[in-house]
């Protein structure tokens, strides 16, 4: 879901970002940090109507581990998820990682349309969303989350061709992930983009020098090339939340084997469903998949 309301084109979030500066030079970068983490991810346990319908008959997945970055090292995380199966056993696997404010259950209509496109789906909610362990989600815990949920997918279908997916936030997270592993058979991202601070350079204020002071930088740029598996980027001609050259900026740096589709007309939340066709086409063409 949208990054909505860090990625605002409105003056408001400018004005949040230099009293924030001018905070950090008062109190220091902890109050900075929290507050960025707060306004990128918007966690919370709502969604809304569509999302709540589209989640009906999905089955939980609770996924447990213990935390091993420095701020919760040793802490037990619980995780929870949508899982969308296939009939079909040979099915290929998609982990759908979703971008900020709603929990999983937002991202419910997307993950259905996945699944008409023939893959069983898992989606799961970083801690602080939804049922997951509560707490303000960072870079590194959705990271430490998105690599534990990936693990569970490789113990329950190890067999089974798995891909990556991302939606917006999530989109960085996955290339993060994607970058980690090995085992992935490709990388989907969707209205995604290079970095946060080539997001907020992107703002009409953008040109206010408030990149050193982003400490949730989500850099996909310097990932994105050390992704080993086919990449597929797919962003909305009429994205007015993250515009479409940050998306093409992505692709433009990943390996080959890769593909970047503009599909015209959408947007940040439609995309998917607008470009239905061409994903179908898309999925064929980079991964040799066809629906089941």
């Amino acid at each position: 879901m949208p990054l909505k309301p860090f990625f605002r084109r409105s003056r408001l979030v400018g004005l949040a970002l230099l009293a924030a500066a001018t905070l950090a030079l008062q109190v220091g970068c902890t109050t900075l940090d929290e507050s960025q983490r707060g306004w990128i991810f918007q966690p919370g346990d709502r969604t809304w109507g569509g999302g709540l319908a589209a989640a009906q008959g999905m089955d939980d997945v609770w996924i447990d581990f213990q935390s091993r970055i420095d701020e919760s090292r040793g802490a037990a995380v619980r995780l929870h998820g949508l899982w969308l199966p296939q009939a079909d056993p040979n099915a290929p696997v998609l982990l759908y990682l979703h971008g900020a404010r709603y929990d999983v259950r937002g991202s419910a209509p997307r993950m259905r349309r996945m699944h008409e496109l023939g893959f069983s789906v898992l989606g799961v909610d970083y801690r602080g969303f939804g049922r997951s362990t509560a707490g303000l989600p960072s870079e590194a815990m959705a990271a430490e989350d998105a690599r534990a949920a990936w693990d569970w997918l490789a113990g329950q279908h190890r067999d089974k061709r798995r891909f990556i997916f991302g939606h917006s936030l999530g989109g960085a997270i996955a290339v993060q992930l994607a970058s980690e592993v090995g085992d992935e058979r490709g990388l989907i991202v969707e209205g995604s983009f290079t970095s946060i601070p080539d997001v907020v350079g992107s703002f009409r204020w953008g040109w206010l020098p408030v990149s050193p002071l982003i400490t949730q930088r989500f850099d996909a740029a310097a990932r994105v090339a050390q992704v080993g598996s086919p990449l597929l980027v797919v962003h909305g001609s009429r994205d007015n939340l993250i515009p479409y050259r940050l998306g093409q900026g992505l692709y433009e740096r990943a390996r080959e084997p890769k593909r970047f589709v503009l599909v015209e007309g959408g947007s940040h939340h439609n995309t998917n469903a607008v470009g239905q066709a061409q994903y179908r086409q898309a999925l064929a063409d980079l991964f040799g998949l066809e629906p089941s």
